[in-house]
């Protein structure tokens, strides 16, 4: 094997990050020896064919003989990227080999970036059907909303692999997770719970459906103009959609600083900032996940004055929420069962799977586990292909 080219030195040389990131985060490697002629003839031709022809007559066989069952497309338009926002392809690359690597790492699946030069909603559904019988699933990161639910839900009814916006379920899945915990420490129920969203874009969307999905229903969802219910003519699909879930059962109505006043939890997944004021209304005993990165949307110092229990996305405080956590075990497990989608129990599995983690551990300052906990992306596959069992999507 040659070894890799040498680098010159390079704009940045000297900066830690940039020196880390040269030449990429990844590479290919053999998994085969390739040591002279007879593995040579078995590996490529004549041998190969023998291989191509079993599976020109049986398409199934992909999933034994090819890396296709374990590999996942990270699929991007680099419209969403991080805190950054549209930032387009070429730099959405750092982040998409920074997830190809933490999949291997965490959930041993091999993923693939691909950062597509189009903002266009059908040829990016297009080109990733007809990417799709090189992979086992397909992970979407970073696309903005509102397109990246359209392209989402038709590509789940194109496909028969898992689909999985992380940006939406990942950070659903996780936050889940948390709260759970959260809401154990300080006595809470489903029932009695009463939570304030703030954001409804991708995120926000999926945090409130998993919360419904979980039990919890009396449920704020907050834009720019407020409340979301369905007496607003502003509302798209995706939101008018939302509000009848949300405030159209409660009745809630008005801004943020309306329904903050006795709320129990704030899940900020928006950005910007919630004033002091506003923050000191929430009930006793609140809980604050403020997760935009990465300045959270209620700083720590200040949620700690009337909260009693904080979370953030950001690694340099107790709690936080990464995706880290979810999205390595999610595909793990669906591909161990050669799932034919991630279903809404799956999801619901993987956030019970973290969270029970924490087990007797459970605190303040330890409401969700480490990323780097190494029972955690284990416990997520092992839960998920169950769930996908029970659900009836798993095909082995």
């Amino acid at each position: 094997m040659s070894a890799a080219p040498a680098h010159p030195s390079h704009p940045f040389d000297g900066d830690p990050v940039f020196d880390l990131h040269v030449g990429g985060k990844m590479e290919v490697a053999c998994t085969v020896p390739l040591a002279g002629r007879d593995d040579l003839s078995l590996a490529y031709t004549p041998g190969v064919a023998r291989v191509c022809e079993a599976i020109a007559a049986d398409p199934a066989l992909t999933q034994v003989y090819t890396w296709v069952p374990n590999t996942v497309a990270v699929v991007t338009d680099g419209t969403a990227v991080l805190g950054l926002g549209d930032i387009g392809p070429a730099a959405a690359m750092p982040v998409m080999e920074g997830k190809a690597v933490l999949f291997k790492q965490f959930g041993g699946v091999d993923g693939v970036p691909i950062c597509l030069d189009t903002t266009d909603t059908e040829e990016i559904i297009e080109t990733v059907v007809r990417l799709a019988p090189s992979f086992g699933g397909i992970n979407l990161e970073d696309i903005s909303a509102p397109r990246c639910f359209e392209i989402e839900d038709r590509l789940k009814e194109r496909l028969d692999i898992p689909v999985f916006h992380d940006d939406q379920h990942g950070t659903a899945v996780v936050a889940l997770a948390a709260l759970e915990n959260a809401l154990r420490l300080t006595g809470r129920t489903h029932a009695d719970t009463r939570v304030v969203i703030g954001g409804a874009g991708a995120a926000g969307v999926a945090v409130t459906k998993i919360l419904l999905e979980a039990g919890i229903s009396d449920i704020a969802v907050i834009d720019r103009k407020g409340v979301l219910h369905s007496s607003r003519g502003d509302l798209t699909p995706v939101k008018r959609s939302l509000a009848e879930l949300t405030a159209d059962r409660t009745g809630r109505t008005g801004q943020l600083a309306d329904v903050l006043v006795g709320a129990d939890v704030y899940i900020g997944v928006s950005g910007g900032t919630v004033p002091e004021e506003h923050v000191a209304t929430m009930a006793a005993d609140a809980i604050i996940f403020g997760l935009a990165n990465p300045t959270p949307e209620v700083h720590p110092d200040i949620a700690h004055k009337y909260a009693r229990v904080v979370a953030t996305g950001r690694s340099d405080y107790p709690n936080q929420i990464n995706n880290v956590l979810a999205f390595p075990g999610i595909f793990r497990g669906a591909f161990d069962v050669h799932a034919s989608a991630i279903t809404e129990g799956m999801k619901l599995a993987a956030a019970q799977a973290i969270a029970g983690l924490v087990g007797d551990d459970l605190r303040e300052d330890m409401i969700i586990p480490s990323p780097f906990d190494p029972r955690v992306g284990p416990a997520v596959a092992a839960a998920v292909a169950a769930a996908a069992r029970r659900d009836g999507v798993a095909r082995r």
